[in-house]
């Protein structure tokens, strides 16, 4: 990595004005580079020299980010990632209400956000830790700027479930969502999940899939979602981000037969029961049931 080399940087760690003289710590969330590491910001290398324990979720890549800042860790490093998270977090709480610093840190990005951390985060709150950040590079908020999609309202929905089925029934509960849906996936699902977001959301609905952010072979590939999903199908490589616009103002009157049955299908394909199913495009929808069932009727006599 760049950087890798250089004299290594010594930090005097400084008094901390908001630290109130107790006898506990401060647990510190540190924010990595998402792919450059130049991205690093500059309070993360005086952290790593300062903090009494460093929790990595990889303590390797932790070595070469080290090493590519040009600084060595002042404390011991530890572990923290997905299978020791549960057993861990008691042993920082510890170290934390013993008075250390403890930084985390994870691969790329803000701890907590689809990376380990909520648990020690959550667990130091309730003992009254004070908890601080050293803002970073954010794969979310990145992906969301370059998409061309609308920002001033977005939720994010991390990654989906594996099973089809399961990935379905989440996506339809986000079906009406008007705001801007941010997901992280895996790129050897990418063309599956892109397919089923354009079955539930609609072929033309607006997205941006964006990969590798910040590094070397940066990506980002707007448009329909089938579209999209055609692209990914050819085999897609790297993280990838997919930002989906949010559902349209449609009224009840916009909603045709037609999309009114698609929506009862993508819901029965699902696990719901055809019954459940139109009870709840009714209300999604804002029409009696009466009409939902007569639209499904319709289409099992015309196809029959």
């Amino acid at each position: 990595m760049r950087g890798a080399g250089r004299e290594a940087v010594v930090f005097l760690r400084l008094p901390d004005p908001c630290e109130d003289g107790g006898v506990t710590g401060t647990l510190v969330l540190a924010g990595t580079p998402i792919g450059d590491i130049a991205d690093a910001p500059p309070r993360l290398a005086e952290e790593l020299t300062a903090a009494d324990v460093v929790a990595a979720e990889d303590t390797r890549r932790l070595r070469r980010l080290t090493q590519a800042l040009g600084v060595t860790p002042g404390g011991r490093v530890v572990s923290y990632f997905e299978g020791n998270e549960s057993a861990r977090t008691p042993e920082l709480v510890e170290e934390l209400l013993g008075g250390a610093r403890v930084l985390l840190v994870t691969d790329a990005g803000m701890p907590s956000v689809s990376d380990p951390g909520y648990r020690l985060v959550a667990a130091a709150v309730e003992k009254d830790i004070r908890v601080t950040a050293v803002p970073g590079p954010s794969a979310v908020l990145t992906a969301l700027a370059l998409s061309g999609l609308p920002v001033d309202r977005f939720c994010f929905e991390g990654f989906l479930p594996r099973k089809a089925g399961e990935r379905l029934s989440r996506l339809r509960e986000v079906a009406a969502e008007r705001r801007t849906l941010v997901y992280f996936e895996a790129p050897h699902r990418l063309d599956d999940t892109l397919a089923a977001m354009a079955e539930v959301f609609g072929a033309e609905r607006r997205a941006a899939v964006c990969r590798e952010l910040t590094k070397t072979y940066e990506e980002v590939r707007r448009g329909p979602l089938a579209e999209l999903a055609s692209w990914a199908a050819q085999g897609v490589r790297g993280e990838i981000t997919v930002v989906v616009e949010g559902a349209p103002e449609t009224g009840p009157e916009e909603l045709d037969a037609e999309e009114l049955v698609r929506r009862v299908r993508v819901r029965e394909e699902a696990g719901e029961r055809r019954k459940e199913a139109i009870a709840a495009v009714a209300v999604e929808a804002g029409l009696p049931k009466r009409v939902v069932f007569d639209a499904v009727v319709a289409a099992k006599r015309s196809a029959g």
